[in-house]
């Protein structure tokens, strides 16, 4: 029935006057169209004369055409015109009415965008149009009018119906519309709807290659021609029509036999010729287009290129470069002309590592075992298969989303089974296996009896009444707020190391380690110098550390090689001021630390610049020369750089190369320049430039040096000796870099090394550029790196050492480069070389700088350098600073890695207060927390977080302090030492990604992860699971810091099973430490977050400690390796500072969960919990409120009055655990510190008297409601709790705290 047929004027007398009134108005108004649409249905159902279907369909078109209120009721939802007139259109036999009801339809289409065509369609609209057009076929000649008209409509709805090419095919149309055009040819006016329909056709590949065995490929050709004022329109539907056919390979083909290339070349000359105003943008842009499909085939490309395609679009596209508005056109034949550059393979022996190394145990299965499985031919071959597929964004209309799905979830790549999702406590060795840790937990059954101590009694607990104030946690960049350099009272200890250590430093390694050796090694890097002892003062601002290297620079401590080019005479006071002068001396490019030093093994330090470090002859007067300062800020404390520690420490470090060189940059150290770095704006057209540069290449071949200026494959390489060519250098620790091949004066391509027994993960580059002239723009291309996206698009930088600052005072990493930018390039390999990965095609980095000194000698790295030398000399460093009477300190090795190397695990926690039973029992009785980093090498930022980390824990602020005597902390600081060392960017020497091994390790090719998930069974199996694990890893793609958990709930919820989700229980505590770290730290992002479970990730550490170990807080930390888009490091690049001051914040965080999680709630069962929380909401509704920036991540609503100092701290005390509260009672409704308190507006409208200790009570729900919560309760709810309310949660307290 018509929707609108009974609409009549009801019996509305009940209605109010004015709502009458307003009803007949909009009746009448509409009553013209509704009457004119319910005649139409009678005639329909009684078969009336045709003469009056034809004048009510006129009068509908009338009101259509100019009414757009008509439009919009006739396409309401709901409404049923549409049906009457597809009904009216099916069933009359009339022309003229079927005309205007076509007409109709057109007009309801055209004005009413995607959603009227889509409304039409669901009406069957597709199926009665096709039969209509089947039917008007049949007479001889067609009515053209019909004709167009039932094309209009069906090219304008046909998009919106998914299987409109299907129902064309199965009903003949595809063959009357084609015919339609090849006897009409010269009917523009038909023509023109017929191609727009044959464009729609050719979405369905099936119709594609049937309409091009017509010929219909021929038939296009027929209609685009060279440059004409005439017929545009009708050229750019044709060009598109053409560019959609040619989307199928079969007419690509046709099209390449036919020779069309040349012709579609010629066309679009001759059109870019004669449009001097641009007029035109449109048909150039559908030439382009034509090309750009027909080049998706390998014939299609090598037509293009005989054709000389890349120099003709390469002329045209830069004719453009002028006119902003032409930059489509000027894309696009970029994006042909990158997919028609000839794809060649890396000017390399093979693809494979430089360097091997033997493996113990040979893989059967995996990427090694694939690698040593392929034929030594595979380099050689170059995919030119026919699968490109314009995956390339255009990079100056690219939008950043990073290219990263971590937020974006494949729903196959989510873990969808719930038992595997739980959590299953498997130990997977026995406990006789496990017992080989034992050893390393000397702490669990350490007595410290063996120690003197003044008092072996406790002291008694008081509470005196004072609230500790708020906890300052200084950046790592800061000064220390505290030193607490003595130990509490009574608790002096006599020995350093008690003898218990000493036994079990005796006992044999039970991991397969040489024990004799480590113990040598550590004697020979443990004996005492000189001047290991001493305090050594700044020296004009600069830090200790710095001026004691540039003194080892003189190398005068070697009485047999002392550098000629060098002033041997720095006094070993570093207290002296610092000279800085022009060397006239010949400089030597080698500076060598001789056989003395190391006993038959050389290192040396690179090259060193013209520029020298002198003093005055007398070594006891003082320079009187000044350097130029910088505002360096220099924490307190012990400095953990060393360069002669250093050097000592690189001797033992065992590499595959057998590195002989120590870079400047790890002999200097760094320090945090005392400037911000912003990210960088990337200039609008720049990767388009770079690209047009890289096409030039193969256009002007003669104009390409091509020269070899450093290779490591080829053992007699010599350096060029002419003085304008850069020389190059990365046979040191954690170097990375392969072969250079200069292209152009100043233009050189980098080629990074493979990981070893790898042959990709190319990422990360560390290597030495020396001999460069100041004022001189020098570009790098990096051309071997494989992820599709990098944060290089985005503003991140290089980073550049300058060997030349440091000398200056300015020894720091600092980002450089300009015109930046990271996209694919024409190298290739094959997709049997590359494992059967999809991205078979390389990436290029490329960058510009600008030395500022001639002759200088710089470094350039992906991020700040951490080598495996720097780590084991700050953990020495940390060890012989500590004060052993107040922290427990142990260095031990967990394992050797495959070449040789230890594997430092660190155990941290405070001494007990005394050898009493009850301190002894609280020094074991701490829970644990395991951190680790570094399993990726090319993630140096972790180790930066770490280095935080340790700093932090090792010093004497008092909250740190706080930290070690509320839990025993493990570290293993490099999983991966191996790699690191290599220069390797994600994989250790097995060739594999050892976070990708976690489930089922293997002792021989993965001994750091085998045991340290021995040390995490060991843990579970003596039921001291640890608190919190965490994972230091660095992210490519994302800005900020952030974390990956784990959690059933939010992995079933994003397979979008709400059903299954909602029946899910599960402890929400795996969210309080990222929220506490957001609150906390301002690198720290946390709705970048995310504690969803994939398949992909299941052998990471994160999962399988969660999953198989059972620990509930086990994350992924990811920093980023570019900057901050949020909080207060937003637009800046990230450096070490910020990194440092993540690491202590973390510590920070685990102190505020500590106290959410004390033993005396952390064994009661989570309904006292819940029940507490019930009462917090059960008087009133918890509403979203907005953050308040002062209070540190609490939340307060802004009609609370201000907040005063001494609310701050009582927040601060938190849960703080008071055994003995004063009897005396408080009047809560006074005022605190002479400022009114919130805490006390609070409770003082209930005139209710309170102890201090249901004082203290009711201030620990109120803090838990802000830390437990994934929103904060706003102060107002508790406001609106009656008294009882009140009562009960302060029982509830009262009974967690008793």
């Amino acid at each position: 029935m018509f929707l609108w047929k009974g609409t009549l004027l009801p019996n509305n007398n009940h209605l109010p006057v004015q709502l009458r009134l307003l009803q007949v108005k909009c009746v009448t108004n509409n009553s013209r169209v509704v009457g004119l649409l319910a005649q139409l249905e009678k005639i329909n159902t009684e078969s009336a004369e045709s003469d009056t279907g034809r004048h009510v369909t006129s009068k509908i078109l009338h009101l259509v055409q100019s009414q757009e209120k008509t439009r919009r009721e006739m396409t309401a939802k709901g409404s049923t015109a549409v049906d009457v007139l597809l009904s009216t259109l099916e069933n009359t036999k009339d022309l003229q009415t079927t005309l205007n009801i076509l007409s109709i339809l057109v007009e309801l289409v055209s004005a009413g965008g995607g959603r009227r065509g889509s409304f039409l369609v669901a009406k069957g609209g597709s199926q009665i149009l096709l039969q209509l057009l089947v039917n008007a076929s049949k007479e001889s000649p067609p009515h053209e009018e019909l004709v167009v008209q039932v094309h209009s409509v069906l090219a304008k709805i046909g998009p919106k119906d998914k299987k409109f090419g299907v129902k064309a095919r199965i009903n003949g149309a595809l063959n009357i519309t084609l015919n339609l055009v090849k006897q009409n040819l010269q009917n523009h006016r038909l023509v023109l709807p017929c191609l727009q329909l044959l464009r729609v056709y050719s979405a369905n590949s099936v119709n594609s290659v049937t309409l091009g065995k017509n010929g219909v490929v021929e038939l296009m050709f027929k209609i685009i021609g060279p440059f004409s004022k005439k017929n545009s329109g009708l050229m750019k539907v044709a060009l598109d029509t053409l560019a959609a056919l040619l989307k199928s390979k079969t007419n690509a083909r046709r099209a390449v036999d036919r020779g069309y290339v040349q012709v579609l070349l010629t066309i679009y000359v001759d059109w870019h010729r004669h449009d001097n105003r641009h007029r035109n943008m449109l048909i150039r842009k559908g030439i382009l287009q034509s090309l750009k499909s027909v080049t998706n085939i390998k014939l299609g490309r090598k037509a293009f290129i005989t054709a000389n395609g890349m120099k003709i679009l390469y002329n045209t596209s830069q004719e453009c470069l002028a006119v902003r508005t032409l930059d489509p056109l000027v894309n696009t034949s970029s994006l042909i002309m990158r997919k028609c550059f000839p794809k060649n393979r890396l000017p390399l022996p093979t693809i494979k590592s430089s360097f091997h190394f033997q493996l113990p145990v040979m893989p059967v299965s995996g990427p090694v075992a694939q690698l040593y499985s392929l034929p030594p031919e595979v380099d050689d071959v170059v995919d030119e298969s026919d699968d490109n597929d314009d995956i390339d964004l255009e990079p100056e209309n690219e939008i950043e989303n990073e290219d990263d799905l971590d937020q974006n979830f494949k729903n196959d790549d989510i873990e969808t089974d719930i038992n595997k999702l739980k959590p299953q406590q498997v130990p997977g060795r026995t406990i006789d296996e496990l017992k080989m840790y034992e050893h390393l937990f000397p702490e669990l059954v350490d007595d410290f009896q063996d120690y003197d101590l003044i008092s072996k009694e406790p002291k008694p607990f008081a509470f005196d009444g004072k609230v500790r104030g708020p906890i300052v946690v200084p950046t790592a960049g800061e000064e220390a707020s505290g030193n607490v350099g003595s130990l509490r009272k009574g608790a002096v200890l006599k020995e350093k190391v008690s003898p218990k250590r000493e036994e079990d430093e005796k006992k044999p390694a039970s991991v397969g380690i040489a024990r004799e050796d480590v113990k040598d090694n550590d004697r020979a890097l443990q004996q005492p110098s000189d001047d290991q002892n001493k305090t050594f003062p700044s020296a004009s601002g600069l830090n200790s550390d710095i001026v004691k290297a540039l003194d080892r620079i003189t190398l005068q401590n070697i009485p047999t090689q002392t550098a000629p080019g060098l002033t041997a005479g720095m006094k070993k006071d570093c207290g002296l001021p610092l000279t800085v002068l022009t060397c006239t001396k010949a400089c030597p490019h080698m500076a060598t630390y001789g056989n003395v030093l190391f006993e038959g093994r050389t290192v040396q330090l690179g090259k060193l610049c013209c520029t020298g470090v002198e003093t005055e002859d007398d070594e006891d007067t003082e320079s009187n020369s000044s350097v130029e300062q910088a505002s360096v800020e220099v924490p307190d404390g012990p400095t953990l750089h060393d360069p002669d520690l250093y050097v000592e420490l690189v001797k033992n470090t065992k590499s595959v190369p057998e590195y002989s060189e120590v870079a400047y940059p790890d002999y200097f150290g760094h320090i945090q320049p005392p400037f911000k770095e912003p990210i960088l704006e990337r200039p609008y057209g720049v990767q388009r430039t770079k690209i047009a540069q890289d096409i030039e290449r193969l256009i002007h071949q003669s104009d390409i040096i091509d020269r070899v200026v450093y290779d490591l494959d080829n053992p007699n390489y010599t350096i060029p000796e002419e003085g304008d060519i850069l020389k190059f250098n990365s046979k040191f620790e954690s170097g990375n870099l392969r072969k250079v091949i200069q292209i152009r004066k100043n233009e050189y391509d980098l080629i990074l090394n493979s990981d070893i027994n790898s042959n990709h993960y190319h990422q990360w580059f560390y290597f030495e550029v020396s001999g460069m002239r100041p004022g001189v723009a020098y570009r790098f291309n990096i051309i071997n790196c494989e992820k599709s996206n990098s944060q290089f698009n985005y503003g991140m930088q290089p980073l550049m050492y300058s060997v030349q600052e440091a000398l200056n005072a300015r020894p720091w990493w600092i980002r450089v480069g300009t015109d930046i930018c990271y996209y694919k390039n024409h190298f290739s390999r094959s997709s049997v070389a590359a494992g059967g990965q999809k991205g078979k095609s390389y990436y290029t980095i490329t960058f510009t700088v600008n030395f500022p000194h001639k002759d200088d000698v710089c470094y350039f790295a992906y991020h700040y350098p951490y080598t495996y030398s720097t780590l084991q000399m700050h953990l020495q460093k940390l060890e012989s600073a500590h004060n052993p009477q107040q922290i427990y300190f142990r260095k031990d090795v967990l394992c050797e890695t495959l070449s040789g190397n230890s594997c430092p695990l660190v155990t941290i926690t405070a001494v007990p207060e005394s050898n009493y039973y009850e301190h002894i029992c609280q020094f074991r009785s701490r829970p644990y927390v395991f951190l680790s980093a570094r399993v990726h090498p090319g993630e140096t930022n972790a180790s930066w977080v770490m280095k935080g980390t340790l700093e932090y824990l090792m010093s004497n602020n008092p909250t740190a302090q706080s930290l070690r005597e509320s839990y025993i902390f493990k570290i293993v600081p490099m999983l991966n030492p191996d790699g690191v060392i290599n220069g390797n960017h994600r994989c250790s020497l097995s060739g594999e990604d050892l976070n990708r091994q976690w489930q089922s390790p293997n002792p021989d090719l993965h001994p750091t992860i085998y045991h340290a998930k021995g040390l995490l069974q060991y843990l579970a199996a003596v039921k001291r699971l640890p608190l919190v694990y965490c994972d230091y890893h660095g992210h490519s793609r994302k800005k900020n810091v952030f974390m990956y958990g784990c959690s059933i709930k939010e992995t079933v919820w994003h397979t979008n099973d709400n059903a299954t989700s909602s029946d899910v229980v599960e402890d929400m505590g795996y969210r309080t430490l990222p929220k506490i770290l957001s609150h906390i730290a301002p690198a720290f992002c946390m709705s970048s977050c995310s504690f969803v479970v994939e398949k992909s990730k299941e052998s990471t550490a994160r999962v399988v400690v969660w999953r198989e170990i059972g620990v509930q807080r086990s994350y992924t930390m990811e920093s980023t390796l570019c900057g901050c888009d949020q909080g207060k490091y937003k637009g800046l690049q990230i450096g070490t500072r910020e990194l440092e001051e993540m690491g202590a914040k973390f510590c920070v965080g685990l102190l505020r969960l500590k106290r959410l999680t004390s033993s005396l709630e952390y064994n009661l069962p989570s309904s006292l919990l819940d029940f507490e929380n019930d009462l917090i909401e059960s008087d009133c509704k918890v509403t979203r409120i907005r953050p308040c920036s002062d209070l540190n991540g609490l939340y307060v609503h802004r009609s609370v009055p201000s907040w005063g100092s001494s609310t701050v701290a009582m927040l601060s005390l938190d849960l703080m655990a008071v055994a003995h509260p004063p009897t005396h009672h408080v009047d809560l409704s006074s005022s605190c510190c002479g400022r009114a308190s919130p805490w006390f507006w609070l409770v003082s409208q209930h005139q209710f008297q309170y102890t201090a200790f249901e004082h203290i009570c009711l201030l620990r729900a109120f803090s838990l409601s802000f830390l437990l919560q994934q929103e904060a309760l706003p102060l107002t709810l508790w406001t609106k709790m009656n008294l009882d309310s009140l009562k009960k949660l302060i029982t509830v307290q009262k009974v967690m705290m008793s």
